[in-house]
């Protein structure tokens, strides 16, 4: 049995407090921008670049993974190495 949506947003409205946060927010990065720049300043290569890569994730959509297949209606595996020792096991 399929549930009918009743009520509530349609598709594609976006959510009200949601924007009315991210404005606030933008703004409270704008006008403290030159401070955040100073502290990003004082921080090592390595923390400013990690602070950099966890900010992008609110920036940025994260990508899907995908499962591709072959005309066979195979899957088709890809193996990543990344030079750690680490190795995905072969089904």
């Amino acid at each position: 049995m399929t549930k009918v949506k009743t009520g509530g947003r349609t598709i594609g409205t976006p959510n009200k407090t949601q924007k009315q946060i991210r404005e606030y927010y933008q703004l409270l990065i704008e006008e403290n921008l030159e401070l955040i720049s100073n502290d990003l300043k004082q921080l090592r290569p390595e923390q400013r670049l990690k602070f950099l890569i966890e900010l992008s994730k609110y920036v940025i959509p994260q990508l899907k993974s995908m499962e591709l297949i072959n005309p066979n209606n195979e899957k088709l595996t890809n193996i990543i190495n990344l030079g750690s020792g680490i190795n995905p096991e072969l089904d």
